[in-house]
Protein backbone atom coordinates (compact mmCIF):
# COMPACT_ATOMS: atom_id res chain seq x y z
CA UNK A 1 0.00 0.00 0.00
CA UNK A 2 2.93 2.44 0.91
CA UNK A 3 4.95 1.71 -2.09
CA UNK A 4 1.97 2.15 -4.39
CA UNK A 5 1.07 5.39 -3.21
CA UNK A 6 4.59 6.43 -3.36
CA UNK A 7 4.51 5.31 -7.04
CA UNK A 8 1.28 7.32 -7.82
CA UNK A 9 2.09 10.57 -6.04
CA UNK A 10 5.89 10.65 -7.22
CA UNK A 11 6.15 8.56 -10.21
CA UNK A 12 9.19 6.41 -10.69
CA UNK A 13 11.83 8.99 -11.39
CA UNK A 14 11.13 11.23 -9.22
CA UNK A 15 10.72 8.42 -6.55
CA UNK A 16 14.20 7.20 -7.30
CA UNK A 17 15.72 10.90 -6.59
CA UNK A 18 14.48 10.55 -3.30
CA UNK A 19 15.51 7.14 -2.50
CA UNK A 20 18.18 5.99 -4.55
CA UNK A 21 18.14 2.38 -4.78
CA UNK A 22 18.53 0.56 -8.23
CA UNK A 23 14.84 -1.10 -7.79
CA UNK A 24 13.21 2.42 -8.04
CA UNK A 25 15.49 3.86 -11.13
CA UNK A 26 17.26 0.54 -13.25
CA UNK A 27 13.52 -1.07 -14.59
CA UNK A 28 11.57 -0.41 -11.29
CA UNK A 29 7.98 -2.52 -10.91
CA UNK A 30 6.24 -2.92 -8.09
CA UNK A 31 7.57 -6.90 -7.33
CA UNK A 32 11.33 -6.40 -7.91
CA UNK A 33 10.78 -3.26 -5.33
CA UNK A 34 8.60 -5.08 -2.72
CA UNK A 35 11.04 -8.07 -3.00
CA UNK A 36 14.26 -6.14 -2.30
CA UNK A 37 12.46 -4.01 1.02
CA UNK A 38 11.53 -6.92 2.27
CA UNK A 39 15.37 -8.00 2.53
CA UNK A 40 16.68 -4.73 3.10
CA UNK A 41 15.58 -3.21 6.41
CA UNK A 42 17.87 -0.06 5.76
CA UNK A 43 15.87 0.93 2.33
CA UNK A 44 11.97 -0.24 4.11
CA UNK A 45 12.93 2.52 6.90
CA UNK A 46 14.02 5.17 3.85
CA UNK A 47 10.30 4.37 1.94
CA UNK A 48 8.34 4.01 5.17
CA UNK A 49 10.24 7.96 6.17
CA UNK A 50 9.15 9.41 3.21
CA UNK A 51 5.58 8.06 3.39
CA UNK A 52 4.99 9.56 6.38
CA UNK A 53 7.15 13.31 5.69
CA UNK A 54 4.78 13.12 2.10
CA UNK A 55 1.43 12.29 4.16
CA UNK A 56 1.98 14.95 6.69
CA UNK A 57 2.46 17.29 4.02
Amino acid sequence: MILHFLVDHYGWERLGEYININCFIDNPSINSSLKFLRKTPWARTKVEKLYIETIEN
